[in-house]
C-alpha cells in the first residue's frame, strides 16, 4: 500500500502546469540527465571585457577576404608579443598559408580555419584569440597558456574560396574531403604542417548551415561539437577521451548562454576526412561548427560566444582540467536534427500570367540564411506539412512574380528605345528558380503588399500585419 500511495501523492503534487509543459518540451531535463556544471570562475569577466579589450576591429561583415583578414590580424601577431609568422604553401590561386605560432610550453595544439571559403566565423575568432594572447600577457589564462601549451595556427585554409565566399576551393574540390588523396595544395600545406607539429590536441572549426535544429526539436543549433572518430565502430580511445572532456568543457562554458542549442554530430568515420584522420593519426581533435542565432545577421554574438567557448577549451588543456570531466555533457547533446528551411509562405494564391490561379504555398533558401539574401525557390504546392525558420502568412494575398528581376529590368531599361511596349515575360515560380516576386491583394501584382526580388529588404522584413 505505501508505494502506492506515494504513487498517488507525487502525482497530485504535479500541476496540470507542469504536466502540460514537460508533454509539450520532449527535451524537458529529466532526473537522468547529467547536470551541466558552473563554467569557470573566470569566464563572465573574460565575457565582460570582450567587446573593448578583446575583439578585433575591422571584421564586422562576416562576407571577407584572406587579404583583407590578414590586413586586420597582422598588426597583432608581432613577434614582441610572442608571435612567430611564416609562410608554408600557397593556394591554387598563388595565394599566401602562413603558419602562426605562439607559445612556450610542452603540449602542442593545431587550430585551422576555413577550409570551407564560406565558413568565416572561427576566422574571426582566431584575431580575436590573438588580440587576446598578445595584448594581455598577464591575464592568468594567458599565462598558463604560454607557460603549457605551444599553439599553431592555419588560419584561412581555404583562400581562393574565402575571395568567392564559398565552401570548396578554385578545383571544385571540399578540402576536408582531401586528408586522404591530398589532391590539393591546401590539403597538403595542412598535412605537412601536422606532420611538422605532432599535435597532442587539434580543434577543425567550420561554420554549419543556419537550418539545422538541435535534435527533434524546434530550436536552432547555434553550436554543434564533435570528437570525431577514428574508426568505423567509432570506438573511443585515450585520445578520443580527451576530445570528448574538451568538447564537454565547451558545453559547461556556453551552457549558461545556449542552454538548449548546442548539439553534436553524428559520429559516421569518413575517412577523407581531417578531423576523422587527425583523430586517427594521433592528435585528439574537437570540431567546433558555428551555426546560428536569429537576428544576428553577421554571426557578432555568436563570435563571441565561440570565442569564450575556445579559451575555455584551451584553458582545459593548459591547466588539465579537462580529464575527468564526464563523457556525458558530450554523449548527452542532442544530435544534430532536420535542416529547416529559410521561408515559408504559406496559404496564398500563385498567380502566373496566362495560368489560372491556384492555391499554392511556396519555399525559399537563401545563400546567406541570416542575412536573407540572393534567395532561390525550393518548393511549391501544398507544404502543409513543412516547417521553416520563418513563416509568412499570405492568406488572402497573391503570390505575383516579378517581371524580370532587378539586373534583367536594368538591363531593357537601358536598351529600350521607346518603340517596343510589351512588358518582359515574368521568370518562372518554380524549384530551382530565383525567388522574385509580390504578395500583392489583386492577381495582377497592383496592391502591393510585401516584395521578395532576390534578397529581403532589411528596412521590409515581412508584410504588415493584417
Amino acid at each position: 500500500m505505501r508505494p502506492a500511495l506515494l504513487l498517488c501523492l507525487l502525482l497530485t503534487m504535479m500541476t496540470p502546469t507542469t504536466i502540460a509543459r514537460n508533454a509539450d518540451n520532449p527535451h524537458a531535463p529529466t532526473a537522468a540527465a547529467t547536470p551541466v556544471p558552473p563554467p569557470p570562475a573566470w569566464l563572465p569577466a573574460l565575457e565582460a571585457r570582450y567587446d573593448a579589450e578583446l575583439r578585433a576591429a575591422g571584421l564586422d561583415d562576416r562576407v571577407f577576404t584572406a587579404e583583407h583578414w590578414w590586413t586586420v590580424t597582422t598588426p597583432l601577431l608581432e613577434r614582441t608579443r610572442g608571435f612567430h609568422v611564416e609562410e608554408i604553401g600557397r593556394s591554387v590561386e598563388n595565394r599566401p598559408l602562413r603558419h602562426v605560432r605562439w607559445g612556450e610550453g610542452r603540449t602542442q595544439v593545431l587550430l585551422w580555419s576555413q577550409m570551407h571559403g564560406d565558413e568565416s566565423t572561427a576566422s574571426m575568432v582566431l584575431s580575436d584569440l590573438f588580440r587576446f594572447l598578445g595584448e594581455h600577457p598577464d591575464d592568468p589564462q594567458v599565462k598558463a597558456l604560454r607557460a603549457n601549451t605551444t599553439l599553431h595556427f592555419l588560419p584561412i585554409l581555404n583562400p581562393d574560396g574565402a575571395a568567392r565566399f564559398q565552401r570548396r576551393n578554385v578545383q571544385g574540390i571540399d578540402i576536408n574531403r582531401d586528408a586522404r588523396m591530398l589532391a590539393t595544395p591546401e590539403a597538403r600545406t595542412l598535412k605537412a604542417l601536422y606532420d611538422k607539429v605532432k599535435p597532442m590536441y587539434g580543434f577543425n572549426l567550420h561554420d554549419q548551415r543556419v537550418g539545422y535544429r538541435a535534435g527533434d526539436s524546434d530550436r536552432g543549433t547555434a553550436i554543434a561539437l564533435l570528437s570525431p572518430p577514428y574508426n568505423h565502430a567509432a570506438d573511443v580511445n585515450d585520445v578520443r577521451t580527451r576530445a570528448i572532456e574538451v568538447a564537454g568543457v565547451i558545453r559547461t562554458a556556453l551552457e549558461p548562454y545556449l542552454a538548449g542549442h548546442i548539439a553534436r554530430w553524428d559520429e559516421t568515420f569518413d575517412p577523407r576526412a581531417f578531423g576523422d584522420l587527425t583523430t586517427q593519426w594521433g592528435a585528439s581533435t574537437v570540431l567546433i561548427e558555428a551555426g546560428g542565432i536569429e537576428g544576428d545577421v553577421q554571426k557578432q554574438r555568436l563570435r563571441k560566444l565561440y570565442f569564450l567557448g575556445l579559451v575555455a577549451a584551451l584553458d582545459s588543456i593548459a591547466t588539465g582540467s579537462h580529464q575527468g570531466v564526464s563523457p556525458a555533457l558530450y554523449r548527452e547533446l542532442p544530435e544534430n536534427g532536420d535542416v529547416w528551411p529559410d521561408l515559408l509562405v504559406r496559404g496564398g494564391t500563385l498567380a502566373m500570367p496566362g495560368r489560372p490561379p491556384m492555391k499554392a504555398d511556396l519555399l525559399v533558401n537563401f545563400r546567406n540564411p541570416l542575412m536573407e539574401t540572393d534567395g532561390a525557390i525550393a518548393d511549391v504546392g501544398d507544404l502543409g506539412g513543412k516547417k521553416a525558420r520563418r513563416t509568412i502568412n499570405a492568406r488572402d494575398l497573391f503570390i505575383v512574380p516579378i517581371p524580370g528581376h532587378a539586373g534583367e529590368r536594368t538591363l531593357i531599361e537601358a536598351n529600350d528605345d521607346g518603340d517596343n511596349d510589351e512588358p518582359p515575360s515574368p521568370p518562372p515560380i518554380t524549384p530551382g528558380a530565383s525567388a522574385h516576386f509580390v504578395l500583392s491583394r489583386d492577381p495582377q501584382g497592383r496592391d502591393v503588399v510585401w516584395t521578395l526580388d532576390g534578397s529581403v529588404d532589411p528596412a521590409a522584413p515581412a508584410p504588415p500585419s493584417r
